[in-house]
């Protein structure tokens, strides 16, 4: 059975399209953990080989906002609320839920879980995870979390959310990155820093090994409460190179790959054994701008010449070959208060850009630096090297910083990067307000150095208002600001491209999550 699957990314209700039956045996081909298995696993032994651009930030799940990394944790940690293929809220942790008034939200959880070392699942483990991240406001996540005011247990299994303010999407922030409940009894028995080289969840699989750079291993949790795990082994495998990722899954030693170039799709694709996918995602694409007074970008005429320079439509016809949709915002259709106007829009006109650029001061030019992370993103260095190429021809002379991931994450943390540097974000939230308030003063990720007060105002008013017209208007108004303003200059939207072993049945999520158990043995 050969599957090929395309979806929009202005829909969020996707359909599979099957086409055609090429009449191949299950296991086909080289096969990763099948008995002709060729990367040395047991014969018989079910594993599931997934190949992403880079490896995890590790495993606090407060202290990173990586969608890869997520991807891993999701199989170990589980959330009170899950979400569904089709993106919607269903039980995890907690049986059900109820909006007790406008600050208070009590949840049912479930009485029959277990951590991976045997401790049993109660609301003193949800109480720690949420007093973890809402408080300490040194963890990356801590922003998504503020609004909790307290955690409030009323019995081993019945656990009250308090907010500060009433919060329109605290069940959102409950199925993310963040909210993977940790094992409060074994931390502190323990320490963070043993959890940290241990960790346990109460996920359908374990942690076994990791190997820094290259792969992350976990195991069947033969005890778990739900059904059983639908495979032995899990085997994460960070493979920046792109074509040595293409290669693996040609060959059958990996049976997904992410970020497969556009160019090498077809190969794939006609492959015996292999397929690809191109699905919807939710990330955007853009070039943050440092707006710290004294740099060159701080001056707005600067900032608009070079989103003038930039030649969008020419990236996603180019450089990703179709898998994009231009913008100028960071929010895509399907999310609670995306704005329309400003989505498959781009400006580009470099002859206004020279003129900015005189106007400005600099009718000679400019020069300035921008950093970007290779093999995190699909073709991210090559969409880099054609902005540079683009920003040349008006005259910005650029210096080009190519980092691998882990040492552009560091980059980022500590706010250092230089005029320019080239960013995914996705939106775990599913709501207008979490990559918007990417653009807040009052986050410590991302372009903390702009600062424009009606935002900040509308921000606030956004993040707690339960009238969802108002609030929808807000979030637009801000979207309009900042496409003037451009802390971020937004590219496009992209499409995520996959190659498929033939062996397995896969369909990506919205999301860009890889749950093992969704993904089938033939």
């Amino acid at each position: 059975m050969k599957f090929f699957i395309k979806a929009n990314a202005v829909v969020l209700i996707l359909t599979l399209i099957l086409a055609g039956c090429g009449g191949k045996e299950a296991g086909s081909g080289a096969a990763p953990g099948g008995s002709n298995s060729t990367n040395g696993e047991p014969a018989g032994e079910k594993t599931l080989t997934i190949a992403q651009g880079n490896d995890i930030m590790g495993f606090d799940i407060h202290n990173h906002s990586n969608t890869p990394t997520e991807a891993v944790h999701i199989n170990l940690f589980e959330y009170l609320v899950k979400k569904d293929k089709d993106m919607n809220r269903v039980p995890g942790l907690a049986l059900s839920w109820e909006k007790l008034d406008d600050l208070t939200w009590r949840f049912q959880l479930r009485d029959d879980v277990k951590f991976h070392n045997g401790d049993p699942f109660t609301s003193a483990d949800v109480k720690y995870t949420l007093d973890r991240v809402r408080a300490d406001k040194t963890l990356v996540d801590n922003s998504a979390y503020k609004l909790i005011e307290s955690v409030n247990i009323i019995d081993d299994h019945t656990v009250d959310i308090v907010t500060s303010v009433p919060d329109p999407i605290l069940l959102n922030r409950l199925s993310r990155l963040g909210s993977g409940v940790l094992p409060s009894k074994y931390i502190e028995e323990n320490g963070f820093d043993y959890f940290l080289k241990n960790p346990i969840g109460t996920g359908p699989y374990k942690f076994s090994n990791w190997i820094r750079d290259d792969r992350i291993e976990l195991v069947k949790n033969s005890d778990y409460y739900g059904d059983e795990p639908k495979w032995d082994k899990l085997v994460f495998r960070a493979i920046p190179e792109d074509s040595t990722r293409v290669a693996e899954v040609l060959t059958g030693n990996v049976d997904i790959a992410m970020n497969i170039p556009p160019e090498d799709m077809e190969r794939i694709e006609s492959n015996d054994t292999t397929h690809t996918i191109q699905f919807a995602s939710q990330r955007v694409m853009n070039l943050i701008v440092r707006h710290t007074e004294g740099r060159v970008t701080a001056d707005p005429k600067v900032r608009e010449a070079i989103d003038l320079a930039i030649d969008k439509q020419a990236l996603v016809d180019g450089i990703v070959e179709g898998a994009g949709v231009v913008t100028r915002t960071g929010v895509g259709p399907g999310n609670f208060g995306a704005q329309p106007d400003l989505y498959e829009a781009a400006l580009y006109d470099p002859e206004k850009a020279k003129q900015l650029l005189a106007e400005a001061g600099y009718p000679d030019g400019l020069t300035l630096t921008l950093s970007s992370p290779t093999g995190r993103y699909m073709k991210d260095k090559d969409i880099a090297q054609a902005i540079a190429a683009n920003l040349e021809e008006v005259g910005i002379k650029v210096n080009l910083e190519i980092l691998e991931w882990s040492k552009f994450s560091e980059k980022n943390k500590s706010n250092s990067f230089d005029e320019l540097y080239l960013f995914g974000n996705g939106n775990s939230m599913f709501d207008a307000y979490l990559p918007l308030s990417n653009n807040s003063a009052q986050n410590v990720v991302g372009s903390i150095d702009y600062n424009n007060p009606r935002v900040e105002e509308l921000l606030s008013l956004a993040e707690k208002n339960l009238n969802e017209p108002e609030r929808e208007q807000q979030l637009q108004e801000v979207q309009n600001i900042l496409a003037e303003d451009r802390p971020r200059i937004y590219l496009f939207q992209t499409k995520s491209n996959y190659g498929v072993n033939d062996r397995i049945e896969y369909q990506p999520r919205l999301d860009e999550m890889f749950i093992a158990d969704e993904i089938l043995l033939k």
